[in-house]
């Protein structure tokens, strides 16, 4: 399985509760819901449908999946939101229990085990592990060269400090891009794996 990696950012860096004002107030965060003037059902909206098509899972960390689980099982209906619920998901996780996970097709991962686990679960055969939101999740696999495929929404906004999915640690690591796409409202989606060769 391929890990895919998309998100939401600004041109800061910054992926911080792109969805709405009470998402992740973390550090104070003010800018909740900033991708919305941006958002747009054929480009933003496209690249979502097109990473979900070729996924044959999902991989959050617990903040994430617990804001997707608090909305997606009542949005039944539509082929994205049918496809979101009944796709096999997995969340990282060191306070959830069996009990919690109330979201259909949900397993844990242990957070003390979580990269060993889903080292193994993408040595596996299968389509895309997507991983949508959960920074500091992206930010461990990408850290530990996890991560096959970045799917960028680059918005034109800079907003300042927030959480980044990007490593902090001085390391090197090339990408090329892969494809990119431009809305009419400023976004590019961007799509870049690691270059071949590395450093």
């Amino acid at each position: 399985m391929r890990i895919v990696v998309s998100q939401f950012t600004s041109l800061d860096g910054v992926v911080q509760a792109p969805g709405g004002p009470d998402e992740d107030t973390d550090g104070g965060f003010a800018h909740g819901g900033w991708s919305h003037p941006y958002f747009d059902a054929e480009v933003v909206g496209g690249a979502f449908d097109d990473a979900l098509s070729t996924a044959d899972g999902l991989l959050f960390g617990r903040r994430t999946w617990r804001t997707m689980a608090g909305a997606w099982p009542e949005r039944g209906g539509d082929p994205f939101a049918d496809r979101m619920n009944s796709i096999k998901k997995y969340v990282v996780s060191s306070t959830l229990g069996e009990a919690d996970l109330t979201w259909n097709n949900t397993t844990l991962i242990e957070g003390d085990k979580a990269l060993d686990q889903i080292g193994e679960l993408r040595a596996t055969e299968g389509g895309d592990l997507l991983i949508m939101g959960s920074p500091t999740l992206a930010r461990s696999l990408l850290s530990a060269g996890l991560v096959d495929e970045l799917r960028l929404m680059i918005m034109p906004v800079l907003l300042g400090g927030g959480k980044s999915i990007f490593p902090d640690d001085a390391v090197k690591r090339p990408l090329e891009l892969v494809s990119t796409v431009a809305s009419g409202n400023g976004v590019q989606v961007c799509t870049y794996r690691p270059a071949a060769g590395g450093e």
